[in-house]
């Protein structure tokens, strides 16, 4: 996939435009295997974690045809196949074939996801609520093969809110007999996108975006047309590009409320942030002060912009203590930041970062999505040349991020 070759310093101004939300379209592809008939998905980003799972939803027999960012798909000949190892280990939401497989057929058979390597994502909790709505599920040699002779609802209570295990609760309840309580359920607004989706097709779910979530079985399900939520996570990395660079970006195709914990920790940074229904404006060109930080699950500061913010605070006045609850290993990026002149200390699961004047571009190299969003940042408001290695990271969660930044200013380009 080449390289990113960014020349530093250079002032972001003008309109980015947010495309889709990536964790929100991955599990709404997987729920559309839930009906025959097809399905049409709008403001789908062309990534490559999408392209992974449309190769999933293809290998299970669905037809796919996209036009730009519209995703049309015909369940009508999907089947419960085993799905290959190999296709499972290229992308962690491969996962979410669990639940509407199950649930529509009563058996699936999938090896354990892959995935970026940022910290131990356990399947427990997804297994541990598929048991209890009745399925039996045998683990052998790195596959999960799960029945059922029909699901049944039941009151489920998580161990942690986990994500991944809410969404495909969610959607093997969708068509068991009774009702199903998934309590301390993640509150992600993925999960209510997610929702959204489910009622249109017929689901009756109520409750997302809270801590319980109550769904009705229902006994059929029905084609819908929907379009995903914005991209809360670029939404993000995009506010720190203006900060960091001293820039002044409006940011279109925004839910606010969506991305509050960053405008909250940009202001208290010294950045000036306002807001409208469906777009925020960063301004900089003061100082940057650091800022403390600790990731939680939504509505808190989220993992996600962990790395990003890393980068900001490498260049802001004062020290910053970072703190990820999330994943154990997700400070890969340091010690390339670290290259760029940064000074971060890790302790644990902490980075206590001092802000340093200026960063200078060197080869730095991508060990996973965010981390790579954070090196183009710190590239972006570094003196000299930065080349960032392994872009292919970045595509799996950034569409064209290069076009994007050199259309306000920046200079960058790919080199294959």
């Amino acid at each position: 996939m080449g390289r990113i070759i960014i020349r530093g310093g250079n002032r972001l101004k003008g309109t980015i435009r947010v495309g889709g939300s990536k964790n929100a379209a991955l599990p709404i592809l997987g729920a559309s295997l839930l009906c025959p008939g097809v399905t049409v998905i709008g403001d789908v980003p062309r990534l490559r974690d999408v392209d992974v799972m449309i190769s999933l939803l293809e290998y299970l027999g669905a037809r796919v045809s996209r036009n730009g960012h519209t995703l049309h798909i015909d369940g009508s000949n999907v089947r419960p196949l085993d799905v290959s190892e190999e296709l499972m280990r290229r992308m962690r939401a491969s996962n979410l074939v669990l639940g509407p497989l199950l649930s529509r057929f009563g058996r699936v058979c999938i090896s354990y996801p892959g995935g970026c390597d940022i910290g131990s994502r356990p399947m427990d909790q997804h297994l541990k609520a598929i048991r209890k709505l009745g399925a039996d599920i045998v683990e052998q040699r790195g596959f999960i093969r799960s029945t059922s002779k029909g699901l049944v609802g039941r009151d489920i209570q998580f161990d942690v809110p986990s994500v991944g295990a809410t969404e495909n609760t969610m959607m093997a309840a969708v068509l068991a007999k009774g009702t199903t309580v998934i309590r301390n359920a993640a509150r992600e607004p993925e999960i209510s996108d997610l929702a959204t989706f489910l009622n249109g097709m017929g689901a009756m779910v109520s409750g997302a975006g809270s801590s319980v979530i109550r769904i009705t079985g229902v006994s059929e399900m029905s084609p819908v047309e929907h379009v995903v939520i914005p991209d809360r996570i670029e939404a993000g990395t995009h506010m720190i590009a203006a900060a960091v660079t001293g820039g002044d970006l409006s940011i279109i195709n925004v839910v606010p409320e969506h991305v509050e914990a960053i405008i909250a920790k940009l202001q208290e940074c010294g950045v000036d942030v306002t807001e409208t229904e469906n777009s925020v404006r960063v301004v900089a060109g003061g100082e940057l002060l650091g800022g403390d930080v600790k990731t939680m699950p939504y509505p808190g500061f989220p993992t996600d912009m962990q790395p990003q913010f890393v980068a900001l605070c490498a260049l802001a006045r004062g020290t910053s203590i970072i703190t990820e609850t999330i994943f154990e290993n997700r400070f890969k990026h340091v010690p390339e930041l670290r290259r760029m002149g940064a000074d971060i200390r890790i302790e644990d699961r902490t980075a206590i970062v001092r802000g340093v004047p200026a960063l200078s571009g060197t080869h730095v190299a991508t060990s996973d999505l965010r981390a790579g969003a954070a090196l183009v940042l710190a590239g972006l408001a570094a003196e000299n040349t930065t080349v960032v290695e392994s872009p292919e990271h970045i595509d799996r969660g950034y569409e064209d991020l290069e076009h994007k930044y050199r259309s306000v200013g920046a200079d960058i380009h790919r080199e294959l």
